[in-house]
């Protein structure tokens, strides 16, 4: 598992006002068993606070190729399984990127969120990846006929 803090790539950082402390900051992740797949996390950090906010938003899109080797290293549980972590605050919050495999549309879903609630919710965010038009895409087994097409 990988940390968000100091391995992602900063790739953006907007001031959220001239009165704040508080940034902003993108960052970009390349999933560690799926390299083909690139995740940017927005989130709100919190320079002069024990905690920072728990919102965030996740974009993740194919930026090389996914194989069917890449494919078959995954966890394709229900649950899935965490590709990156960061701690949020010294309260035990801690934002998580976790990968679920949807092998129906053959599909790749990212979801991030917080694990502590914040006024009555998780916060959460969800990006998907297709297969469809890699090396990883199985085309779908043709059903028989009669059998409710």
């Amino acid at each position: 598992m990988l940390s968000l803090t100091g391995c992602g790539d900063d790739v953006g950082k907007v001031s959220l006002g001239l009165f704040t402390t508080k940034d902003v900051v993108i960052e970009a992740q390349g999933d560690p068993k799926v390299p083909g797949v690139t995740c940017h996390i927005s989130r709100v950090k919190a320079d002069l606070s024990l905690a920072d906010p728990s919102d965030m938003s996740i974009s993740c899109r194919q930026t090389g190729p996914i194989s069917a080797a890449d494919i078959a290293a995954i966890d394709k549980s229900k649950e899935g399984e965490v590709v990156f972590s960061s701690s949020l605050s010294v309260l035990f919050k801690t934002l998580k990127v976790r990968r679920i495999y949807d092998s129906g549309s053959q599909t790749l879903l990212y979801l991030s969120y917080s694990t502590k609630e914040t006024s009555g919710s998780h916060k959460h965010s969800l990006s998907t990846v297709p297969l469809f038009g890699t090396d990883a895409w199985q085309a779908p087994v043709a059903s028989s006929p009669g059998k409710g097409n």
